[in-house]
């Protein structure tokens, strides 16, 4: 899958999600790992949909790797369904995962 099959556009739908950001300005296919990432932590069932039907598992899993704001069993959840060990979780490794049980012990 390449950056010309993504999508450059978000559904209004999902709008809501990006309340730190203009949504209407954010485009999927020039940061794939930002979009999946805040979809799929942040977002409902729909955005988990949408994610799925717009993004390759490898890409998904690729997020995985690379982005730490996931939170705990978001990550391990997503891991899971998508089959990657959780040791190649990044948010999961170390430092990250014992700098989080500082701030939240849950």
């Amino acid at each position: 899958m390449t950056a010309q099959d993504l999508p450059t556009l978000l559904p209004d739908s999902l709008y809501q999600f990006f309340w730190d950001v203009d949504p209407a300005k954010v485009d999927p296919s020039k940061n794939p790992t930002y979009v999946i990432n805040r979809l799929l932590d942040k977002g409902n069932l729909e955005a988990a949909r949408w994610v799925l039907k717009y993004f390759s598992r490898e890409l998904i899993a690729e997020t995985l790797r690379t982005k730490r704001d996931f939170t705990l069993w978001t990550a391990l959840f997503w891991a899971r369904y998508i089959g990657i060990p959780r040791e190649e979780v990044k948010c999961l490794q170390e430092p990250y995962y014992s700098l989080r049980k500082t701030f939240w012990p849950y």
